[in-house]
Parts: C-alpha cells; structure tokens; sequence
C-alpha cells in the first residue's frame, strides 16, 4: 500500500487541514474559511450553516429569519403528501430508514407539488421578474418543459391545480415571509396574487411562495431545489418511524376507492 497521500480533493466548500501524525483525520475543518469546529459550531445555527453551504456566505438577519420560516413550513408536509405518504409505506413494511428516505425524496421530486416545481416557478421569477404583464404572457403561453425527460407541465409552476382558493396555511405563509423580505419578489408576489390567481385560473400553492422567497434569498434554482427536498424530509422521517411501530394493519391509505368497481357490480 502506498504512503503518498498527496492527492489533492478539488472543492471551493471544504478545506481540511490534516492532523500531523494522521493523514485521514482532520486536524482543522473549514466551510467556506470559516473554521466549522473551531468557530461556528459553538456560533452558527443549523440554519446559517445550510446557507454558508450553499452560497459561501453568512446569511443576514432577514434572510436567516426567512430561511427559519420556511424550515418550519416545509418541515412536515404532513401524510397526505406523496412523500410523505411514501415514508410511510416504507415504514409499514419495517423497511430501513434509508429506504424510507429515499422513497421520500423520489415521490417529493416532482413538478407536481415536488421540489421540482419550486425550480420551475423560479424560472418564472428569472424569467418575468416583477413584471406583472409578463407572468399574464408566460402563464397564457407556458414556456416548454426541459430537459425533455420532465413531462410537460399540466398546471402552472406554483399554483394549486386541485385548489378552489387559496389554502390558509398558503397565506398564512405568505403574510410570515412578506414580513421577512418585505421588498422583492416575496413581497410583489403578495400584492398581486389575486391577479395571477385569475389568470392562472388557479390558486396559489406553497411551492409558488417558497419559490419568491428562495428567489429573494438569492438561490439558483438548482439550490433551491436541493434545498426544498433536505428541508421536507423531518416529516417524511418521523411519520415513518410512528407507522413502522403501528405495522401495516393500521396502514391509514389501504383502501381503494374505484369509480368502477367490478366486485359491487357482481354482489
């Protein structure tokens, strides 16, 4: 085995300094300079931490009140979301806890109501702006779908395509944020949902809020996309761990209602 460890990791996040008599320990860690062990374990929140990550900055206070706001929104979908919904199948079976995750990420991946719905409605908001007439056009005439891969979208990204107005929660959301990044995308979205709610012919959906905020935070839609999926997984993990001790008889999605169901027919 060869004692050259002069390999050299190329990464822009994450600089470690070796101890001196191991070269696989690390003697000093450090996230974008700042030392993670030394410093910020003991200074930061979990929440800074994440946008240190992913930005290679320190958040403000606003944006680390926003970031607050929505960790607590999307923290918990609650059950009747596909992801979570998953988690907890995953759960029922006493599959492992990565099982769950991952069948948690994979069912919350989606442009319907999934993570990758925030990245689209952040297109929008790269796309049109503040500019009201602008999201009239582009909602009117939906820009095509890439990669190819993604089926085309059925609704517009951020509205509510099952909704009959807007949920409480949604606004509630909204109203919370707004306060936080009281100018920007967050705040032009508030004032002019109902006009973009009659030209969708939908209402708004909490994707379509997360989506102006991460927006106002200044996130790339792929950060923001990762971010939302990490954010929505505490939910999909405890629902799972409370349905792998109740077992799949108390399964609360077992039945099957059919709009045809032969069985009726024949009894």
């Amino acid at each position: 085995m060869s004692d050259n460890f002069s390999e050299v990791i190329s990464t822009a996040i994450w600089h470690e300094q070796a101890e001196p008599d191991n070269p696989f320990a690390a003697a000093v860690a450090r996230c974008h300079g700042y030392d993670v062990y030394g410093q910020l374990i003991a200074k930061a929140g979990y929440i800074e931490y994440l946008y240190l990550l992913l930005k290679g900055e320190r958040p403000d206070a606003a944006a680390t009140s926003a970031l607050n706001i929505l960790a607590v929104a999307l923290a918990n979908p609650g059950p009747r979301d596909p992801s979570v919904h998953a988690a907890m199948a995953a759960g029922a079976t006493g599959a492992p806890a990565a099982s769950a995750l991952m069948a948690a990420i994979a069912a919350g991946a989606g442009s319907a109501g999934g993570a990758r719905e925030v990245l689209l409605a952040m297109q929008t908001f790269s796309d049109c702006g503040t500019d009201l007439a602008a999201w009239q056009a582009r909602i009117a005439a939906p820009a095509e779908t890439r990669p190819k891969y993604w089926p085309q979208l059925e609704h517009v990204p951020g509205f509510d395509p099952h909704g009959v107005r807007c949920a409480t929660p949604v606004l509630q959301l909204l109203v919370a944020l707004q306060s936080a990044l009281p100018n920007g995308s967050t705040a032009w979205l508030a004032r002019n949902r109902a006009l973009l709610e009659q030209a969708a012919g939908i209402p708004l959906a909490q994707n379509g809020v997360v989506a102006a905020a991460l927006t106002d935070l200044g996130l790339s839609g792929d950060e923001a996309e990762m971010l939302t999926l990490l954010l929505r997984l505490p939910g999909a993990a405890v629902h799972s761990l409370e349905q792998k001790q109740r077992g799949y008889r108390q399964f609360p999605f077992l039945e099957l209602a059919l709009e045809n169901d032969p069985g009726k027919a024949q009894a």
